[in-house]
């Protein structure tokens, strides 16, 4: 390790309150808003049922983590996992395929942040809206962790007031008009709804990524071994309850999507059928704001993820395991994820969202195989729902998951991941350099 390194390290300052908001930022609460009439329409109204499927296929992977980051809280998330409990090889190759989803969230982000500020300024270019966002993402997370965390939980604050005015009036239309609550039977499937509910879960996969990002705040939370694994299972169950809510109150209101004039921009007919043009303005606003605390987020994640890869010689150490001395920083992460981020003016948000899909998918099916390639290596065999089963159910469903993938994602993340083998061939010399390690006891204030 060098003097650098050793004389700069990551300050343990977040709480789980900062956890907690990072994560729901993470995952873009509005999102909700965007997909409820596409999903309305593919699950043939069937919103809320299709988001509890999702939970239940993402929540044995999110007790896979949250085990994991119990035994290693330290951040680097599936990549250390799978160095410490399979091999460096794999764990260069899994981190390399996992690190797509952390660097395409924040284009999606600007390209959505785009799309809200060009419908209320069509004569500004959208490279303008992407370039700034960006730019102010990346400044944020530069000057500090502390600065970029407050700031994101008062955004996430002021998209849950929109939220909560939102159900407010949600129910005062259905109280006061001939609209009724959706009936309780329908929120248990049918062996017939089955075939368009899976496709609609498909799509809400997104909404639920987030819990396992936050494994890579280790280095600077306080006690991570107890805070993240809390956080991990109050964000996947804060998420059920928040998306759950929400899309009941709108598919209440609007049980079929052929009651939108355009069901895939269901969410400005909702806002103004709701409260009108003002409440619009303040709904759009909103959703801008989600924009921005997701990049914040995104961005703030992914560089510790390349720290800690740069931090063990996975990646150059020079440049990725660097932290600024004052603020404590990886810099020039930021500063690189921020460059690649701008990319994002070269796609769209389709092909964006096929990289993060891939990206996810990778990292939740060897985070489950992490736990049960653990597993077999003991003697004894403790604990069977916890290290067998669970994560056995996490590999079944994620299956499922990988199934829904479009060619797009296969195929660019087949090339992902073929550079990434190429890669990994190169610095190790065809496999005859051992990857560098860290041992658990280098790392500052473990």
């Amino acid at each position: 390790m060098n003097n650098s390194t050793k004389q700069v390290a990551p300050e343990r300052q977040l709480r789980m309150k900062h956890v907690v908001a990072i994560g729901f930022a993470y995952m873009a609460p509005f999102a909700v808003f965007d997909t409820f009439g596409i999903v309305s329409h593919v699950t043939t109204g069937l919103v809320p049922l299709a988001y509890f499927i999702v939970f239940i296929s993402i929540l044995f992977t999110a007790l896979s983590y949250r085990k994991l980051v119990q035994k290693y809280p330290i951040a680097g998330s599936v990549y250390l996992y799978t160095k410490r409990i399979i091999h460096p090889y794999a764990a260069i190759l899994v981190g390399w395929v996992s690190f797509i989803a952390y660097l395409a969230l924040p284009m999606i982000n600007a390209l959505l942040a785009s799309v809200y500020l060009s419908s209320g300024f069509p004569n500004v270019p959208k490279w303008v809206w992407v370039i700034s966002l960006i730019t102010f993402i990346t400044l944020m997370n530069c000057v500090g962790i502390k600065i970029a965390t407050t700031l994101n939980t008062w955004l996430v604050i002021l998209q849950f007031i929109v939220v909560i005015v939102f159900i407010g009036l949600c129910l005062k239309d259905l109280l006061n008009t001939s609209a009724q609550f959706m009936p309780v039977h329908d929120l248990l499937p049918t062996p017939n709804e089955f075939p368009t509910l899976l496709p609609g879960a498909a799509l809400l996969t997104l909404s639920f990524v987030g819990f396992d990002a936050i494994t890579n705040l280790c280095d600077e939370t306080i006690r991570p071994e107890k805070t993240i694994p809390k956080a991990i299972i109050l964000l996947a169950i804060g998420g059920l309850v928040f998306f759950v809510t929400v899309t009941y109150l709108m598919q209440s209101l609007f049980p079929s999507a052929s009651q939108f004039n355009n069901y895939e921009a269901a969410s400005p007919e909702i806002a103004v059928h709701l409260g009108g043009n003002l409440f619009l303005a303040f709904f759009l606003g909103a959703a801008l704001l989600s924009c921005i605390a997701s990049g914040l987020a995104s961005q703030l994640v992914a560089s510790r993820f390349l720290y800690a890869m740069g931090r063990d010689g996975a990646l150059p150490k020079r440049v990725f395991s660097y932290l600024h001395p004052r603020s404590k920083t990886p810099l020039f992460n930021i500063l690189i994820v921020g460059l690649l981020a701008a990319t994002a003016l070269f796609l769209d948000l389709e092909k964006a969202t096929a990289l993060v899909n891939f990206g996810a998918f990778s990292a939740f099916t060897f985070v489950n195989i992490c736990v049960l390639y653990a597993y077999f290596k003991r003697k004894k065999k403790p604990a069977f729902l916890e290290n067998f089963l669970f994560p056995f159910l996490g590999l079944v469903f994620t299956g499922f998951l990988w199934i829904s993938l479009n060619p797009f994602s296969l195929l660019i993340g087949g090339i992902w991941t073929l550079l990434g083998i190429v890669y990994l061939t190169s610095t190790t010399r065809f496999f005859k350099k051992a990857p560098v390690d860290l041992h658990y006891d280098e790392l500052s204030g473990m």
